[in-house]
């Protein structure tokens, strides 16, 4: 398995665009990209700091997973998400090892990167997203 780095940490909101402007107002922070991902009932927004990006989650349906991580813990740390290359082969590994896939295959997410989430039942409560930048 190869990790590289917290590729990002995603954050559920409520309103979109009141987070946004408390990471621009008062963190400074520039958000760089907003996008929808119609599969996932989710609109996102980014933020740059360092080699770690922010990715705030807004839902756009009310049974859209973000809306029911609020309903049921409220606004808040919704994952993190590692960088990995070779993103088969970590999935591979972790569910040899034990560890309850949300995702046996990778899909497409925000940004067009591939991914992956470990279910937080086996990953000591914490949602966990795998990603890697798609092979040109």
């Amino acid at each position: 398995m190869n990790l590289t780095h917290i590729e990002h940490i995603g954050i559920a909101v409520e309103n979109m665009e009141n987070a946004i402007a408390y990471y621009e107002n008062i963190l400074g922070l520039k958000c760089y990209k907003i996008e929808e991902v119609a599969d996932q009932k989710v609109k996102t927004a980014f933020f740059q700091i360092g080699q770690t990006k922010i990715e705030l989650l807004e839902s756009t349906s009310p049974d859209g997973p973000v809306a029911k991580f609020i309903e049921k813990k409220g606004p808040g740390i919704h994952h993190i998400a590692f960088a990995s290359t070779g993103l088969q082969e970590c999935l591979d590994d972790i569910a040899e090892k034990g560890v309850s896939l949300i995702d046996k295959q990778p899909r497409k997410g925000a940004e067009g990167l591939n991914i992956a989430f470990l279910h937080p039942k086996s990953t000591l409560g914490v949602l966990t997203e795998i990603c890697e930048h798609p092979q040109n």
